[in-house]
């Protein structure tokens, strides 16, 4: 292997990296797939045990296919970006339906899948067949960007262009798969975001941005934006059985298709929405709590009906529904109003 970096790179792999992840036992085109979609925007610590709970409900690609949304929202339910999991679904779908069941072995094929951009698609080959083609997910970019020096915010077309072209370049033809790995692992526990851990690295002695004390400024960051602040009341209706009225929510917007509680601008708001589906007599203000999503904060001021009534016509409405507590686990909510409907299980 003439490529230097790599071969440094594959050599502290075989000492220091991780080779017991779930996903790689056995390491297959679905297992790896499933496992670079669960770690966008989420770290292997919390993917896991997320990954185990899929794949033990949904063990192949034609089980994730056949499965209904409610299922598949319900098993993400926690990671947020439903999306991914949207994306998820309809691509093996379009697998039964175009590829036999089976992820492409070919690029162009898997990048043409909902959700499987170059990088996925890569690792996907890479990992499940050894075949050699590069990943520049976010662990990577920082890597060669520090071991290049390459300014600017690696989100640009221009500097993602280059970066491209180094992992082209490094990515070897030998041990495909375990390299790919390793590029990933060392960005993640010794290539990190702050207080990156130089001594540990293979790549020090050619690091550009360890050379030039540029560690902390490199990657370049995109111009933060102070995100606005919105509020929402939370209607939490209960009937005298303990059952919480929950409202599926439409197709745009945050939380898109899942279940969750109605929801009103203000109180007054909250009361009238309240009275449309329930006859109720009174009402308990519970702690309010922020959530946080990429673009905005929410404010959530949740409201308490409790022994609720229900108007006539709920039954009759497809996207209404009274959920006892066992059958929330089998939809797909979003990970604040499960926290909250859990919490005031236990103490209401």
């Amino acid at each position: 292997m003439s490529n230097t970096f790599a071969r440094r790179l594959l050599r502290w792999f075989d000492q220091h990296g991780r080779t017991d992840l779930p996903w790689q036992h056995p390491r297959e085109a679905y297992r790896v797939w499933l496992s670079e979609v669960m770690l966008q925007q989420t770290q292997v610590a919390t993917v896991v045990a997320y990954f185990e709970r899929f794949v033990g409900a949904l063990p192949t690609l034609r089980d994730l296919a056949a499965a209904d949304e409610d299922t598949v929202l319900a098993l993400w339910s926690g990671l947020g970006y439903y999306r991914r999991a949207r994306f998820l679904h309809r691509a093996a779908q379009l697998c039964v339906a175009q590829h036999e069941g089976e992820l492409p072995r070919e690029l162009a094929a898997l990048i043409a899948l909902p959700g499987i951009g170059r990088s996925t698609a890569g690792a996907i080959l890479a990992q499940a067949h050894g075949l050699r083609f590069p990943i520049l997910d976010g662990n990577v970019k920082r890597v060669l960007t520090r071991y290049h020096g390459i300014h600017g915010d690696p989100g640009q077309a221009a500097v993602e262009k280059q970066l491209w072209l180094h992992a082209e370049a490094h990515t070897p033809s030998a041990r495909v798969a375990d390299y790919t790995q390793a590029i990933m692992d060392l960005g993640a526990t010794v290539c990190v975001r702050s207080s990156p851990r130089c001594e540990a690295c293979p790549l020090a002695a050619d690091c550009v941005a360890r050379r030039d004390d540029l560690t902390a400024q490199l990657p370049g960051r995109k111009a933060t934006k102070k995100i606005p602040t919105r509020a929402t009341v939370m209607l939490v209706l209960r009937d005298s059985h303990r059952r919480v009225l929950l409202e599926r929510r439409g197709p745009q917007g945050v939380w898109s298709g899942l279940w969750s509680l109605p929801e009103a601008t203000d109180p007054d708001g909250a009361w009238r929405l309240a009275q449309q589906h329930a006859r109720i007599d009174d009402a308990q203000t519970l702690p309010p709590f922020t959530h946080v999503f990429s673009h905005y904060r929410l404010n959530i001021e949740p409201l308490l009906f409790d022994r609720a009534t229900a108007q006539h016509g709920i039954a009759d409405n497809p996207q209404l529904r009274w959920c006892s507590a066992d059958e929330l686990n089998a939809l797909g909510l979003p990970a604040p109003v499960r926290t909250l409907l859990l919490q005031i299980n236990d103490t209401h």
